[in-house]
């Protein structure tokens, strides 16, 4: 309990009518979440981030999605500033397992909770939440290959090997010349951040991770994506082909063939950037084999 910011009891108690007895669980990363039970009994979760624009649209989006019966935490309050911070509170949604591996009959899982989660998107409007997470904003205006982000911009780039730049610009390059209309979806749609119970997927967590794009440029993105529990891991090419399969099944329509192409070239920009991310911090992971195995193949078939 001492180790909870100063503002939060007041918070609790201001929009719950009771202040923290227990902390269930507490998280820091891009944002600092809080399981806590209430003096009155109730289990919440608060997240608390910086304030940006496109929170307000994150949130109610998820709304919308627990209101139609999507598994995921309903949100219980708005999101409040509390000085640099914007705040909300969500339902605890507890239990569920991780669902581990790249095999392409776990990406057929995987991509069926992706189409579900993208048809119940489909009829909600929103202001656009921007900018697009950093991961996967390879739309961005700023000059130059990446987008702009400090920390990594003021480091040594010679650190980055040549091949990743090179599958970065081509991807890049792909993506931008698609004239495609641009939708709402998950652009972190990882391992570690959904749960499961058997076979059926018990919640989905990072509704702050939503991204307005493409929505091949979506579902190839997540298609690399969804086994990560760590640093990066580009899944083997039959899985994704099973993960765009499955999406495309539940959706009930197939893509075109630009589409198909905007999906395997967003495949690699948020692996790239993530091999980026490491060498910039002095390692090379995992990641970076398997983006140098597979990039000539998934550029061809994005005809990039």
């Amino acid at each position: 309990m001492d180790a909870l910011p100063h503002w939060l009891p007041a918070w609790c108690q201001d929009h719950f009518g009771s202040r923290p007895a227990e902390v269930l669980f507490q998280h820091r990363s891009m944002s600092a979440v809080f399981g806590l039970r209430l003096a009155d009994g109730t289990d919440v979760v608060v997240k608390a981030r910086p304030v940006e624009d496109r929170i307000e649209a994150c949130v109610a989006a998820q709304t919308w999605l627990a209101g139609h019966g999507f598994p995921c935490a309903r949100p219980l309050t708005p999101v409040v500033a509390v000085g640099p911070l914007a705040v909300h509170a969500e339902e605890f949604r507890p239990g569920g397992e991780i669902l581990s591996g790249d095999s392409p009959e776990v990406a057929v899982r995987y991509g069926e909770v992706f189409g579900r989660l993208m048809a119940g998107l489909a009829d909600f409007a929103v202001a656009p939440p921007r900018p697009n997470p950093r991961w996967v904003r390879w739309d961005h205006e700023d000059p130059g290959l990446w987008p702009s982000i400090e920390s990594l911009d003021e480091k040594d780039q010679s650190a980055v090997p040549a091949y990743v730049v090179e599958t970065a610009e081509k991807a890049r390059r792909r993506m931008l010349a698609a004239e495609l209309p641009r939708v709402l979806g998950h652009a972190d749609f990882e391992a570690q951040n959904l749960r499961w119970h058997d076979r059926h997927v018990w919640t989905v967590h990072d509704w702050d991770s939503l991204a307005w794009q493409p929505e091949a440029a979506l579902v190839g993105a997540a298609s690399a994506v969804f086994p990560k529990l760590g640093p990066a891991l580009l899944p083997p090419i039959e899985s994704t082909e099973a993960f765009l399969a499955a999406y495309q099944d539940v959706r009930g329509r197939l893509f075109t063939e630009d589409e198909h192409q905007v999906a395997w070239a967003a495949s690699l920009w948020p692996v790239a950037h993530d091999v980026r991310w490491e060498a910039l911090h002095g390692y090379i992971a995992v990641s970076g084999k398997a983006l140098w195995d597979q990039a000539a193949e998934r550029l061809r078939r994005a005809h990039a």
